[in-house]
């Protein structure tokens, strides 16, 4: 962590980070002046179990504080932390385990980060992968967007995506991109060590990128519109990646 402040914001983010969270990575907690009270007892519950003071403030200081709808509190974070990609890659291998990993290209929208890092964390993917450059990185409206999945989720930030692929390639992962030729999602078997390619919201995947993959992967649309929001067609897929790991005959 470093020294530079974030915020975490909204009433679920805000209570699941002072759960999960240790008190060295929370600075300051404002609480809004009125808001119901067994919400503001919640609070107060959380921050004397980390020994954090409670501030209360108008909905003004919020106001100034952030942008976005706060719904009474805003907690002051140092900056959101990344995990290591060789250190998790490490680890996945020690433990025998298949991982699926998700590389989004260029993801430049927040709201989208953290729609799909909701539904990476509700479909059990073990690591994202992010670039370091033209890209959002984890911010606190990634994190009110998530509702908490930022706190589970591991985000590896990475120079180049392109090296990045092939070293996964190098390790035995098979890599999967999506395109408009591509098979069709619907047959998409994703065991074994596994990563998705999720392209930029305008752009799609990059071309050099697109050569590296394995193999690219369709959403067949009979719509007038032949284009889905970045985190929507993410969800889909990472659906279909849960179906094939976790067929229902294994609940039966």
């Amino acid at each position: 962590m470093s020294s530079k402040t974030d915020f975490v914001y909204g009433r679920h983010a805000a209570i699941d980070y002072l759960r999960t969270q240790s008190a060295g990575q929370i600075n300051k907690i404002f609480l809004q002046q009125g808001v119901q009270a067994s919400f503001a007892d919640e609070v107060y519950r959380l921050a004397k179990q980390k020994r954090l003071v409670v501030q209360n403030a108008p909905k003004s200081k919020l106001d100034q504080l952030v942008a976005g709808n706060h719904q009474g509190i805003v907690i002051a974070v140092a900056s959101f932390s990344y995990a290591d990609l060789d250190e998790l890659l490490a680890e996945f291998d020690q433990a025998g385990k298949q991982p699926f990993l998700l590389m989004l290209d260029s993801i430049e929208d927040p709201h989208n980060l953290g729609g799909i890092l909701r539904t990476a964390d509700a479909t059990g993917v073990d690591a994202v992968i992010i670039p370091k450059r033209h890209a959002t990185g984890l911010t606190s409206v990634v994190a009110k967007t998530s509702t908490g999945a930022i706190d589970y989720v591991p985000v590896c930030r990475v120079n180049n995506l392109v090296q990045t692929a092939k070293m996964l390639k190098k390790q035995g992962y098979w890599l999967f991109g999506t395109d408009m030729q591509g098979q069709d999602y619907r047959e998409w078997n994703a065991n074994g060590k596994t990563v998705l390619v999720i392209g930029n919201e305008g752009k799609g995947v990059s071309h050099l990128l697109k050569q590296t993959v394995d193999a690219t992967l369709t959403l067949p649309m009979i719509g007038h519109v032949q284009s889905l929001n970045a985190s929507v067609s993410t969800g889909i897929l990472l659906y279909q990646m849960f179906n094939s790991r976790h067929p229902l005959s294994e609940n039966h």
